[in-house]
Formats: structure tokens, C-alpha cells, sequence
């Protein structure tokens, strides 16, 4: 199933509608960001600590996600339950040409394509605002495989594992690189012409 931003397609009888949204600096949204970002199983993979606090939640939209160039609230619904951000990555010449995606979803929406779909929406959203986008990039902890299975699922590449790629909570970490290409999306299933 294809989503666009924003968009309300017809879901199957008992999938739920996944769509993208901006931040606001409202209680409502600090709360929901909480609600997975407090999570020690959804923070495992990612560069901070679980938040202990609220306003934690609140500092992190007000400093990180409004400035942030492409930064949305997947809603499951009409619920807030997890975020996807896109990166811009200039190259050494300073010419913008890729970009990076990261995606967290609190954990009573994992296993249900909430993320997968999510990832696919905000990459067909990027590839249309930014005409100068030829590769969207992601990486996944080589011990997350379900992560792994989003991107592949979202149509990304696996293109190979990256060692001690990071440092993520002082440890180096081994990462799986993954991409989607501007000519990925164009590419049209080629149709038999018959035996």
C-alpha cells in the first residue's frame, strides 16, 4: 500500500491508517513523544538514554525537531506513536545530493507495518519536495534485525555492513547499510511478452 504525506488511503480491514504530520510545540505531542522515547527497548538502538521526564520530551521538539529540516510525527490513526526524520548529507564539495532517515515507533505499534509504511511515505515525500535528491540512506544495527526488515520492506537496498560504523553509548557498533535511489523509484516491473 502506498501512502503520501498526509494522505488518507483506503487501509485493509484491519490495518491501521499511517500518516505523517509536523511536530508542535504542544503538551500533546511532548506526551506522545514520551511515550516511546521513555522506553528503554525503543531507546536501545538510538544515540540517547531513555528520557525520564516530560520536559525532557518538551527541550528535544523546541531544540532538535522544529529547526529540523524534515522531522514528522508518524500518527497510527489519529495517535501520535513514533517519529521519522530525513536528513540532508552535503558531499565534501558542499553539494547536497543525499540524505540519511531514521524512524522510531513505540513499541505497542512494532510488528504491525506502522514503520515500514511510515519510512516509505516520508521517502516518497522527500524524493518530491527535494528535486535535488538522488540517494535517501539508512542504517540499522546489525542486532536490529526488525529494523532491517523495514527498510527492505520500504524498498531499500541492503548494500552491505559497515564495522564499528558508530559509537552509539560508548560502544562502536556494527551497522547495515541500506539505500534508495532516485532510479529505484522509476523503475517499472518489466511485463512478459508471453513464452
Amino acid at each position: 500500500m502506498e501512502l503520501q504525506q498526509g494522505g488518507s488511503p483506503a487501509a485493509e480491514p484491519d490495518e491501521v491508517v499511517v500518516t505523517l504530520r509536523e511536530f508542535t510545540p504542544s503538551d500533546a505531542d511532548a506526551e506522545a513523544l514520551m511515550s516511546w522515547a521513555s522506553d528503554p527497548l525503543v531507546a536501545r538502538f538510538q544515540r540517547r538514554d531513555a528520557y525520564e521526564h516530560v520536559d525532557q520530551a518538551r527541550r528535544y521538539i523546541a531544540d532538535h525537531v522544529l529547526p529540523h529540516p524534515w522531522y514528522r510525527a508518524i500518527c497510527a490513526g489519529a495517535v501520535v506513536v513514533g517519529s521519522v526524520s530525513v536528513k540532508p548529507a552535503p558531499a565534501e564539495d558542499g553539494r547536497l545530493f543525499r540524505a540519511s532517515v531514521g524512524y522510531r515507533v513505540a513499541r505497542a505499534h512494532w510488528g504491525r507495518g506502522v514503520a515500514t509504511r511510515a519510512v516509505r511515505a516520508a521517502a516518497e515525500a522527500v524524493f518530491a519536495a527535494w528535486p535535488w535528491l538522488l540517494r535517501l540512506e539508512a542504517v540499522a544495527d546489525v542486532e536490529n534485525p526488525a529494523s532491517q526488515r523495514v527498510l527492505e520492506k520500504a524498498g531499500f537496498v541492503r548494500e552491505g555492513t559497515l564495522r564499528k560504523y558508530i559509537v552509539l553509548k560508548g560502544r562502536p557498533r556494527d551497522m547495515v547499510m541500506f539505500s534508495l535511489v532516485d532510479t529505484d523509484r522509476r523503475r517499472q516491473p518489466v511485463e512478459s511478452s508471453g513464452p
